[in-house]
């Protein structure tokens, strides 16, 4: 059973006066505080919202231009100014691995999106399950997925356990981003598709007519949306115009106005704008925290990511997007606050991001550039000549590189490690890498404390994404501030890096009614689901690497000492 936390007269009164307990609590033995004015139950609802590439920086850019959601949480949530994701390789899928598991992507076992299995020189997808099909039909997107390939279990997953009534919901513009929230046992996982609509993983046996039901209402009405005429999105906010502007980005112009020359719903605010219909539609449709349990729902947003990789940080297209996102956000909390049982909202990112090289360099950070397209090319011949060979031995994977033979599969030993040491020490030796490093160096390194992100070493930022098998050979960091090569019309700027500008995110914790505060010690996401784990009455039922955070204004009650 869930226990009932003794709560902050704030929280008491706002969030729970007057609403019925869920029956399924039970009263707890907990050390009550002496301004302690009532025992109540836990909340109704768990939240977890996940911005696609809102870092910790763009956050704090637009903070003060906000009115809607984000302005809600920020003046009244409990505000982690300095949240980390920990790992190295940050990237969507390992990104947010971390939010519910409470584990770093070494222990989730989703180093990145996507790898290359050197047994067999095919590439994986970070959450890839042949054996399912996708309920639409059709083999898009990312294929058959499901939760199998994510190795650790999820704060949803351990309410199920003890509350097999709790229903868990993940919802996204991505199926990584849906499926990692909704866990492994989670009642559905739900990310838009084109075409479509939202669509979800069938497995075997299963129906994708029922599998569909809890969103058919909200596709019934969506499909529109994906054939709706140009411009999809335009201005809105006309203060976003004086960040328009022209660059020469691979020897091509791209134009940073609004619509957009490549204008599409799956590239535009829209598409959180649906994602968070569909929320609501669940949020309905399945009486999420109206049925006497604890109930979650997972939201991913995906469209900041988009817009981040196809305009950049810093231009309209991003102004636009920060607004309307903080406008949608603001009619999504207005609903979640009339859960008659109490909600509780956490917001983070799966990683964060910046801006496009050609823009940051004029723009005070001289050292932004694009990795130098002949430094790949320089290493491969430098050991194609001195072990005589006929095939590139590097190729990327994963946030650095594997050494393979022309079928990209592993080759044998011990000419494998006589590659791999001596491409690390050319890789080390060229002045834009950072750092290169043999993955299974890496592992047999202890796993380094992280309570304090910010004092970590490039090297152990690697080691918490390094992953056996999944990893590559070589795990590589650029210096700071160079991306890869960018196409207009594609991906003009990225993410992946071990640096900050890619690692903090926000992290705030709200309810109805909560008082603003501000904390300046850092915080991480793996700590975000022994938090709330800690705030419903549920333990972990694998081992975690976060840690409880005490939040006074939700529970008297202290985190256990870990």
């Amino acid at each position: 059973m869930i226990f009932s936390r003794v709560l902050a007269p704030t929280l008491a009164l706002a969030l729970l006066a007057g609403a019925a307990l869920p029956a399924m609590a039970q009263q707890a033995a907990l050390p009550v505080a002496a301004t302690a004015a009532a025992e109540r139950a836990a909340p109704a609802l768990v939240v977890t919202i996940v911005v696609d590439q809102l870092s910790a920086n763009l956050f704090n850019q637009y903070r003060s231009q906000f009115t809607g959601g984000l302005k809600t949480l920020a003046d009244q949530g409990l505000v982690s100014i300095n949240g980390y994701q920990t790992h190295g390789v940050t990237v969507t899928c390992a990104g947010h691995s971390t939010v519910l598991t409470g584990v770093h992507p070494t222990h989730s076992g989703i180093p990145a999106n996507d790898w290359i299995d050197t047994t067999t020189g095919e590439e994986t997808y970070c959450l890839a399950a042949p054996q399912n099909t996708l309920a639409h039909g059709k083999n898009t997107d990312n294929g058959p997925v499901g939760p199998d390939q994510l190795k650790a279990s999820t704060l949803g997953d351990w309410l199920k356990t003890v509350s097999p009534n709790s229903r868990v919901f993940g919802i996204s513009g991505k199926d990584r981003g849906a499926i990692n929230l909704a866990g492994h046992k989670g009642d559905g996982a739900f990310w838009l598709t084109n075409d479509f609509g939202f669509t979800t993983y069938v497995e075997p046996g299963q129906s994708a007519e029922t599998k569909l039901a809890p969103v058919a209402a909200i596709n019934a009405r969506v499909i529109d949306r994906f054939s709706r005429q140009a411009p999809v999105w335009n201005y809105t906010n006309d203060a976003c115009r004086r960040l328009e502007g022209q660059w020469v980005i691979g020897g091509q112009t791209f134009n940073s106005t609004l619509p957009p020359a490549d204008d599409a719903l799956d590239g535009s605010p829209m598409l959180d704008e649906l994602t968070l219909e569909g929320a609501a539609v669940l949020l309905d449709e399945q009486q999420l925290g109206r049925r006497g349990v604890t109930d979650m729902l997972g939201v991913s947003l995906s469209a900041t990511d988009r817009i981040g990789h196809g305009y950049g940080t810093q231009g309209p297209e991003m102004c636009e997007q920060m607004l309307r996102l903080d406008a949608a956000l603001g009619v999504f909390l207005d609903k979640l606050a009339t859960v008659p049982g109490g909600v509780v909202v956490v917001l983070t990112a799966d990683h964060g991001g910046s801006d496009f090289p050609e823009r940051s360099s004029v723009e005070g950070y001289p050292a932004a550039g694009r990795v130098d397209r002949a430094l790949m090319p320089r290493v491969n011949d430098a050991l194609k000549a001195r072990f005589k060979l006929d095939a590139n031995p590097l190729v990327s994977s994963a946030g650095g590189l594997i050494v393979v033979d022309r079928d990209k599969k592993s080759l044998a030993e011990p000419l494998r490690s006589q590659v791999l040491a001596a491409a690390v020490e050319l890789l080390n030796a060229e002045p834009q890498v950072a750092l290169a490093v043999s993955r299974d160096e890496l592992l047999a390194e202890p796993l380094p404390a992280s309570d304090n992100p910010e004092e970590l070493s490039v090297r152990q930022r690697l080691r918490l994404s390094a992953v056996a098998g999944r990893s590559p050979d070589i795990m590589r960091s650029y210096q700071p501030g160079l991306t890869g090569s960018g196409r207009v019309g594609g991906a003009i700027s990225s993410h992946g890096s071990p640096w900050d500008y890619d690692r903090r995110v926000p992290i705030i914790f709200w309810w109805p009614g909560a008082n603003g505060q501000e904390r300046f010690l850092p915080m991480r996401t793996i700590d975000i689901a022994p938090t709330l784990a800690h705030l419903i009455g549920v333990k972990p039922t694998d081992t975690v690497d976060g840690r409880c955070m005490d939040m006074p204004q939700f529970a008297t009650g202290r985190c256990e000492a870990k």
